[in-house]
């Protein structure tokens, strides 16, 4: 722990903008990871184990969860976490996108579903399809094709409205999942072309 603390500390003070390197996410990340080392280790130096402290204790059971953040440092060091983080980073517009295709249709079908299960009190209520926001945990696991079981249609008109779930799904998330894959893709041998320029710059400075 000691050599990260010192790690980030030093590209702290080397950093030309103090500014630019508080704003950089994976330095965020670095922050909130170490932190709660050191808030824990006061804590027990103090006394206090957080059990029976109220507010408090609260705040250090999540301090202490927040050490998972630890596993984000790896993209500094792994070629392919990289190229993840810069994918995502340039296709936020497409992430975007589908997040609205896929709550469109949660709220259509999931007021669907709540009428043709629940609302029109035909005699073949659904308890599990009482309201709309009932209804949509339904929609998400039938459009992602996940299908756990634990929730489903009785009716007619509600077993044709999930196989519409469940196609409309995979053809709303097929449509910028492509475009994000061609753009992983074009980001690896991006990253992959610039690892393999530094380390020929690297090589030709040691021969000199």
């Amino acid at each position: 722990m000691g050599w990260f603390t010192a790690e980030c500390t030093v590209r702290f003070l080397v950093a030309r903008s103090k500014w630019d390197f508080i704003r950089r996410p994976l330095n965020i990340i670095d922050v909130i990871a170490i932190t709660p080392y050191y808030v824990t280790m006061a804590m027990a130096q103090a006394g206090l184990p957080g059990a029976g402290l109220g507010v408090v204790g609260l705040i250090l059971r999540v301090l202490r969860m927040m050490r998972v953040f630890w596993l984000m440092k790896l993209a500094r060091h792994f070629m392919g976490l990289q190229t993840l983080g810069l994918t995502l980073t340039r296709c936020y517009r497409e992430m975007v996108m589908l997040m609205v295709f896929v709550f469109v249709a949660m709220a259509i079908y999931s007021a669907l579903a709540q009428l043709l299960e629940y609302g029109l009190d035909l005699g073949t209520q659904n308890p599990d399809y009482a309201s709309i926001p009932a209804a949509a945990w339904w929609v998400i696991i039938s459009m992602t094709t996940v299908g756990y079981g634990d929730v489903y249609p009785v009716t007619i008109g509600g077993r044709v409205l999930g196989g519409m779930c469940v196609v409309s799904g995979i053809v709303l998330l097929a449509l910028p999942i492509t475009f994000i894959y061609h753009s992983f893709v074009q980001c690896y041998h991006e990253l992959k072309l610039r690892s393999a320029r530094y380390a020929r710059s690297v090589s030709v400075e040691m021969l000199k």
